[in-house]
């Protein structure tokens, strides 16, 4: 085998095997994720949903603060703090935010569905901003997917729970845009990194507005929803992040994002069993067809 041979092969072993690690923990992002939905559930019944979401933040950015000084990371460039406010908005304060709201109006089981719009707006923010070109059967995989869950939601009748739909489809757009954002940074300053930063540079907003909304007693507060705030602290809000940029930057924003396809499915079980929440059958069919879409759009993107 000659050097050029060599380099070649060298060069697309590496490939597969990032492209294998980009899948592998992009699927671990979206396991820990699928718990966030039924997480803030419990934990708005007995907090207010604005201070559950600067709370998670401002735990969150307490321990990404430690992590940063521990392993002595280098700033980020003034050319990366503007996406990194931008990552900070889209998953640090509105992706929280928006489904804490929505969920004082739908169910997690409702609300988990429209996780499936995700992957789609995470493809076209990864081409807007990562620059990513996938072909166009990926799209067809991709928007039928999307369709299907857009297509659960008119059966469930929209005008009973507007609110809670329109706050959902709004928190997924923000967060698309803030996992493409973060992915494509996440090349230059690496994954854990980029969300410690973005968690660190929300942190003294964060605090102030958790001192303020702070409920005047935490007497009442039961188990339950301290252990769903310790969820989406710790697991939604930091250590699903680390995996899941690093499986975006490894295997693509486009393609890893698929993935996202099986976060209903998670998060359904989830709900059905430690919610105790009803799950339709056409629930089950929707999300399992949806999940059919993810061998689609990974083959063509």
């Amino acid at each position: 085998m000659t050097d050029v041979q060599s380099g070649e092969y060298m060069k697309h072993g590496n490939g597969q095997a990032n492209t294998a690690g980009g899948w592998l923990n992009g699927f671990l992002g979206v396991l820990i994720f699928s718990g966030s939905l039924p997480a803030t559930r419990v934990a708005v019944l007995q907090f207010d949903p604005i201070f559950l979401t600067v709370a998670r933040a401002t735990i969150a950015g307490v321990l990404a603060l430690i992590l940063l000084l521990v392993f002595r990371q280098k700033r980020p460039t003034r050319a990366q703090l503007a996406p990194l406010f931008i990552v900070a908005l889209g998953v640090v304060v509105g992706f929280p935010l928006l489904t804490a709201l929505a969920l004082q109006h739908v169910t997690s089981a409702h609300s988990i569905v429209f996780i499936g719009l995700l992957p789609l707006a995470t493809a076209v923010f990864g081409v807007l901003r990562g620059g990513e070109q996938p072909r166009p059967a990926f799209w067809f995989f991709s928007v039928t997917g999307s369709l299907l869950v857009a297509g659960f939601a008119l059966s469930q009748g929209l005008s009973a729970s507007l609110t809670g739909d329109l706050l959902m489809l709004a928190a997924v757009l923000v967060c698309g845009l803030g996992y493409a954002e973060g992915a494509a940074l996440s090349r230059k300053l690496g994954g854990w990194q980029v969300i410690c930063w973005a968690l660190l540079l929300s942190l003294p907003a964060m605090l102030v507005l958790s001192l303020l909304t702070m409920p005047a007693s935490f007497a009442g507060i039961g188990t339950p929803a301290w252990a769903g705030l310790a969820y989406v602290s710790l697991f939604s809000m930091l250590i699903g992040f680390v995996f899941w940029y690093r499986g975006l930057a490894q295997g693509g924003i486009a393609a890893v994002g698929q993935l996202q396809l099986l976060q209903p499915f998670f998060g359904l079980a989830l709900a059905a069993t430690l919610l105790h929440e009803p799950v339709s059958m056409l629930m089950v069919g929707v999300t399992v067809a949806v999940i059919a879409c993810v061998a689609g759009s990974k083959r063509f993107a």
